[in-house]
Formats: structure tokens, C-alpha cells, sequence
């Protein structure tokens, strides 16, 4: 009878972006308007790859896979947040709830894979260009995808079914504007030590291995652009690796803050891990887009061509 009580519960309470009332319309329209970039500014980056031939090569296509997954991983929280603000309401129901934190964490663990895939990639094309093309043939980044989504499917079932069984004894408000991992944690009545311990190991690991391969990919190739002779070849091969850096860097800080530093329950602390989640879930697919457009001729180009209607959807590597 105390289990059947415990796992009652129809539906949470998100505490949603902030408290103050004032706040929910600006919110609202600041949100919005960023989840329409993301969608289109990411949607774009797509066409433009699919519809230029001369960006069908494995960089290209990693970055479109990148892109693919940004607007999943913005799409499985932000509506539900927009919906809420505007409705008035913070509810969500318990298997919503599963559902939403299924597919943020596949999405989510996607973003960690495919980052660590791209490195790979610009680490073959500049230390190994003469087995580039073999290496890195078309059937090979298709496997490579694949694998990642596999694995974070498999990463995310595992950690959806060790919430599932967690005991939730009233209608809690769970401290963050989507369900995540740690915050449904934190609201449950039963004990959390196996998931804590999960947490830790396989969701440390999806992180910081990843992480390690991405630094230890750059430290190679950073040895290996200042043994160029030229001026112009280390700028070249700099200007291709700068961007991803950059998207590394913005990514992984907010993921690292956010999963592996947790704060307190206390009010301050719960503003600043949705922060926190906002730059990962939000910001960072917000601004993928014009980080990887605006410092590369290419993309500007492909997407100048797109944007006239100039398309070619034939694929060749």
C-alpha cells in the first residue's frame, strides 16, 4: 500500500525559469524568439550542406548530423516551457515528464558524441591527410553515427528506468525548467544512491571521455599545425578548428558546471543551475549556427546559393 501511495503521483510541478510574474512575458518572448533561430538558423545549416555539393565531405557531414540533434535536444524542452509560461501553468505528467527526460539525454549525449567525432575528423584530415579519404569514406561516418545514437540511446534507457524507479510521494516541484536527472532526484522519497552512483560513473564517463579524446585530438593537431612552414597553411588549418573549439569550449563548460559541480537546493542555487541549463539546452544551439557560418567562406557561401535557390541535392564524397 505505502509503494501504490508513493507511485501515485500523476504530475510535477516545474519550477520553470523564474518565479517572479513580472518576468513570464519578456521570458516568454526572449525564448520564443530564440527557439525560432535555433530552428531555422540550424534548419538552414542542413539544406545548405544537403544542397552543396562541395560541402559533402565528412566535416560537413558532422556538422549537419550537429545541427540535426541541436534542434531535437531545443525541441524536447523549450515548447513545453513556452507552453507553460503562457498557459500559466508549471505542471507536467509524470510520463511526460519520462518521456521528456528520455530524449534530452539521447539528444543531449548525441551533442557530447558528435563534438568528439568532429575532432576526430580535423585530426585525421591534418595529421593523417594522405588516409583521410579512406579513413574517413562515407560508409565510415555513417557507422560512426550510428554508433552514436545507439549509445546514447542505450546511455539514456538506462537512466530513464532508474528514475522509473524511484518512489514520488506528492506532487513535487521539481527545481528546474524541464525534467533533468539531478533535479528529479532531489524530489524523490526513496533512495537515491544507485542512481547517484550511476550518475556519476556512465554520466561522468559520456562526458569527460569524450572530453579527454576532443583535447587530446587538438593537443596532436596543434603540434602538428606548427610544424607548417608556411604562415598562411597554420592560419588555414587554425581557421578550420576554431569554430568547434569554440562550440567545445561554451558546450562542455555549461555541461561540466551543471552535472559534475551540482549546487544546493537553496533558492540562489536553483537560479543558477537553470542558468546553467538554459546556456547548454538554449544558448549554445543558438549560437552554433553563426559561429560555424560567420568564420567559414564555404558555409556563407552554400548558404548565399540556398537562400537564391540554387540547389543540388546529389550527394558524392
Amino acid at each position: 500500500m505505502e509503494r501504490e501511495n508513493q507511485t501515485s503521483v500523476l504530475e510535477f510541478l516545474l519550477w520553470g525559469l523564474s518565479e517572479r510574474p513580472e518576468q513570464q512575458h519578456i521570458l516568454f518572448i526572449l525564448f520564443l524568439w530564440m527557439y525560432v533561430v535555433t530552428v531555422v538558423g540550424n534548419l538552414l545549416i542542413v539544406l545548405a550542406i544537403g544542397t552543396h555539393t562541395h560541402l559533402h565531405t565528412p566535416m560537413y557531414f558532422f556538422l549537419a548530423s550537429l545541427s540535426c540533434a541541436d534542434i531535437l535536444f531545443t525541441s524536447t524542452t523549450v515548447p513545453k516551457a513556452l507552453v507553460n509560461i503562457q498557459t500559466q501553468s508549471r505542471s507536467i505528467s509524470y510520463a511526460g515528464c519520462l518521456v521528456q527526460l528520455y530524449f534530452f539525454l539521447t539528444f543531449g549525449d548525441m551533442d557530447i558524441f558528435l563534438l568528439a567525432t568532429m575532432a576526430y575528423d580535423r585530426y585525421v584530415a591534418i595529421c593523417h591527410p594522405l588516409h583521410y579519404t579512406m579513413i574517413m569514406s562515407l560508409r565510415h561516418c555513417l557507422l560512426m553515427v550510428t554508433a552514436c545514437w545507439t549509445l546514447t540511446s542505450l546511455v539514456a534507457m538506462t537512466h530513464t528506468f532508474l528514475i522509473f524507479r524511484l518512489s514520488f510521494c506528492s506532487r513535487n516541484t521539481i527545481p528546474d525548467f524541464f525534467c533533468d536527472l539531478g533535479p528529479l532526484m532531489k524530489v524523490s522519497c526513496s533512495d537515491t544512491l544507485v542512481n547517484e552512483r550511476v550518475l556519476l560513473f556512465l554520466g561522468g564517463a559520456v562526458i569527460l571521455i569524450p572530453f579527454m579524446l576532443i583535447l587530446i585530438s587538438y593537443t596532436l593537431i596543434i603540434s602538428a599545425i606548427l610544424r607548417v612552414p608556411s604562415a598562411q597553411g597554420r592560419h588555414k588549418a587554425f581557421s578550420t578548428c576554431g569554430s568547434h573549439l569554440a562550440v567545445v569550449a561554451l558546450f562542455f563548460g555549461t555541461v561540466i558546471r551543471a552535472y559534475l559541480c551540482p549546487s544546493s537546493s537553496s533558492s540562489n542555487s536553483v537560479e543558477e543551475d537553470t542558468a546553467a541549463a538554459v546556456m547548454y539546452t538554449v544558448v549554445t544551439p543558438l549560437l552554433n549556427p553563426f559561429i560555424y557560418s560567420l568564420r567559414n567562406k564555404d558555409m556563407k557561401y552554400a548558404l548565399v546559393r540556398l537562400l537564391r535557390g540554387k540547389v543540388s541535392f546529389s550527394w558524392s564524397q
